[in-house]
């Protein structure tokens, strides 16, 4: 006769196969996650290429209205499009569900998650959106896609503005402030993100201290204290120091300090996918002291140059094929309105680091970000670009 197996265990067997199947990540999620982050770094250098201001933006939410317009795009128009986005060799006609499944991913690690997000794909009334589009960026993009009245344009700013209100629970309280009246298609997003860092910067410890913008301006900021083990890296190449701070929201941010005589931009210019997951692979626990700055950044941005300058142009022209939002031709697309916000302070929940320390003898024992730095807000299980930026003045919020 041949032993029962308890039923207990036989449901036990069940519930660890069902968590670990749940924890694995599909290879097209892992291979648009990739794609994506190659998008977010190039279009994070277009950018930061035309400032010298602080740099703030959500890539993660970019992709999702770009990716739902790519779903209203035929021929050529496509074609470019996906190219544009690093996608070439993907699928248009999966892409939405692998989106999904990404986007599932990152928000079932914690309910609690940090991240406020709208995008809406806003044709001109005198274009249709069918339901079925429609009802496309809504289930697999979270997205919404409605006509608008551009030939009267408060009333469709108001619409919008309204729109981000709703989104972000009003940290963001405006996005457009001027309108075309000849506006086909609007692409809008807006993103917010509030850190909880794992690790402990204890308020008490929060002083100001002097943060260098450059070597003839000098500010005061609320520079945070930690103590403990962080995992640190140190990439040679670029001379830049790298610290990882994890989040208790299953996100994780690099922050990115050049040598004192570097300058940011020449660091900027190396920033890719491929370079941040090698910075990842590079981090060790060791023992260190950190000083980083409170701050808030707030940044706005019409992308249509930048855009173009990744080589995005055709959607923009007269003979665009927007066909797939509501048939014959379709609008071309006349902007895409991004806008997003970050607050980095004290925060944090009850986890804590653990494991051994290594002895990283190539930093000092005390890491100091008093000059300009970039950071990058990542999911770690996944590996998506959430969130990029720089800091260049963390007094100024805009």
């Amino acid at each position: 006769m041949t032993p029962s197996t308890p039923l207990s265990l036989v449901g036990l067997l069940v519930v660890l196969l069902s968590l670990a199947s749940s924890q694995t990540i599909d290879a097209s999620v892992k291979d648009l996650s990739s794609k994506n982050a190659d998008f977010a770094a190039r279009l994070y250098r277009a950018i930061a290429s035309r400032t010298d201001d602080n740099v703030f933006l959500c890539p993660f939410t970019v992709s999702a209205g770009l990716l739902a317009l790519l779903s209203a795009t035929n021929g050529p128009t496509q074609d470019q499009l996906l190219q544009g986005l690093t996608l070439t060799g993907l699928d248009p006609q999966t892409i939405p569900d692998v989106f999904q499944n990404l986007r599932n991913n990152i928000l079932q690690e914690n309910a609690g998650f940090n991240f406020q997000q709208g995008m809406a794909v806003l044709p001109a009334q005198s274009f249709s959106v069918s339901s079925s589009y429609g009802d496309l960026v809504q289930t697999k993009f979270r997205g919404n896609a409605q006509s608008l009245p551009y030939t009267t344009p408060y009333e469709a700013m108001d619409t919008i503005n309204r729109w981000v209100d709703e989104k972000t629970g009003k940290r963001i309280q405006e996005l457009v402030s001027n309108l075309d009246p000849q506006t086909q298609l609007l692409i809008t997003t807006v993103a917010s993100y509030q850190t909880q860092f794992s690790t402990t910067f204890n308020s008490s410890s929060t002083q100001d201290e002097r943060f260098f913008v450059d070597k003839y301006h000098v500010v005061m900021v609320p520079m945070m204290f930690g103590s403990g083990k962080y995992f640190l890296a140190y990439d040679r190449s670029v001379k830049a120091g790298v610290l990882k701070l994890p989040m208790t929201d299953g996100a994780a941010m690099l922050v990115v300090l050049p040598d004192e005589d570097v300058d940011i931009t020449s660091v900027e210019e190396e920033v890719t996918g491929e370079k941040v997951w090698g910075w990842i692979q590079q981090l060790k626990k060791t023992k260190l002291e950190v000083q980083l700055p409170r701050f808030k950044l707030q940044q706005s941005y019409s992308l249509k140059d930048m855009l173009q300058t990744l080589g995005i142009t055709q959607v923009f022209e007269d003979d665009a094929d927007t066909s797939n939002m509501g048939g014959a031709k379709g609008p071309k697309l006349t902007q895409v309105f991004h806008k997003a916000m970050i607050s980095v302070d004290e925060q944090s929940g009850d986890a804590t680091t653990g494991g051994g320390a290594t002895e990283f003898r190539s930093l000092p024992p005390r890491l100091t970000f008093n000059r300009p730095f970039i950071f990058i807000i990542y999911h770690e299980r996944t590996n998506s670009l959430m969130f990029m930026g720089r800091v260049n003045d963390p007094s100024k919020f805009q």
